[in-house]
């Protein structure tokens, strides 16, 4: 594998129908003559290895047997990394042919960006959450329950009342389309291996961002994300367990536990339990049923199993 200035790395999950327009959009960019491909397949029930022996047959892979989550998998090839940059790029995120080019120019630019983002809009060019805050207990309290007009100025994960037009400076950036400076990699890691799916660049900023790096969101090209198309698998595999939500709310309890300590670890727990308690009222006003009702006891159930299971959100699960 020829050292190039970018790396990108894939983790594949039952996305085979997916890799040939994504790599397709990577071909037609103005950096593809500058960039290596390393890709994980997690473990995938359908055709994808085939698809990427026939798609990239370049590409440096690893076949896992097992579907080890986004973060690990991504940290298996943290040692093949030859590039100054690393890009993370979801199967369902298609770039622009410009994409690659302005985004790398920008990071030569400014030596002080760890981390940079871009504009990122559905398939009918809807725009999506692109530059977030980190969460913390309130605001993940404030939007399960649609109680924001209580907390004026409280800043919420996802702030979408601005242009989306200008670069910004913010606290994370979703990981469908995330370029890093390996200079960064190497001074604070990649992924925390503990979370198996959500919160591993949310927690990946949040140690950029203390080791002094600044975390870019940049406007000035767009990436087509699909959204949803590995968990949809999963979801299918899975019906029963609802494994997509339980991962969901491990990774956030661990994030918690992490980053605000016990104390906001039992405010967080204190604030689901008030939460889910709303929203029953709410059901229970709005005359929705039953099942709404029941989903919050649900939710509660689950998210203090997980408490314990997770030793008081110290460790995964899996």
């Amino acid at each position: 594998m020829a050292s190039k200035l970018l790396d990108v790395l894939i983790v594949n999950f039952n996305t085979a129908s997916l890799l040939q327009p994504m790599f397709d959009a990577l071909r037609r960019s103005d950096r593809a003559h500058d960039v290596n491909y390393l890709v994980v397949d997690n473990a995938s029930a359908d055709n994808s290895l085939a698809c990427l022996a026939t798609v990239c047959p370049e590409a440096f892979l690893v076949a896992n047997e097992h579907n080890v989550g986004f973060g690990r998998a991504n940290n298996q090839l943290v040692e093949h990394l030859q590039g100054k940059y690393a890009l993370l790029l979801n199967t369902d995120a298609f770039v622009a042919a410009d994409t690659l080019g302005k985004t790398i120019d920008y990071m030569e630019a400014h030596p002080d960006c760890g981390v940079l983002g871009v504009r990122l809009v559905g398939r009918e060019g809807d725009l999506q959450p692109s530059c977030r805050f980190f969460p913390t207990p309130l605001n993940v309290f404030v939007a399960r329950t649609g109680l924001g007009r209580f907390f004026p100025g409280l800043k919420m994960i996802d702030e979408m009342d601005w242009d989306h037009a200008s670069v910004r400076e913010c606290d994370w950036l979703p990981g469908c389309y995330y370029l890093i400076r390996r200079e960064v990699i190497d001074q604070v890691g990649l992924f925390d291996p503990r979370y198996f799916l959500y919160y591993e660049e949310v927690d990946q900023c949040k140690r950029v961002k203390q080791a002094g790096w600044k975390v870019v969101y940049y406007p000035h090209t767009t990436v087509v994300h699909i959204g949803g198309e590995s968990s949809k698998s999963v979801a299918e595999l899975d019906k029963a367990s609802r494994q997509i939500s339980n991962l969901q709310i491990e990774s956030e309890l661990l994030y918690f536990r992490k980053h605000h300590g016990l104390p906001g670890l039992a405010l967080h727990m204190l604030l689901v339990s008030l939460g889910d308690l709303v929203l029953a009222l709410k059901a229970l006003l709005k005359r929705r049923g039953w099942a709404a009702i029941r989903a919050c006891w649900q939710h509660s159930r689950v998210t203090w199993r997980l408490l314990l299971d997770t030793k008081f959100a110290s460790q995964p699960t899996r």
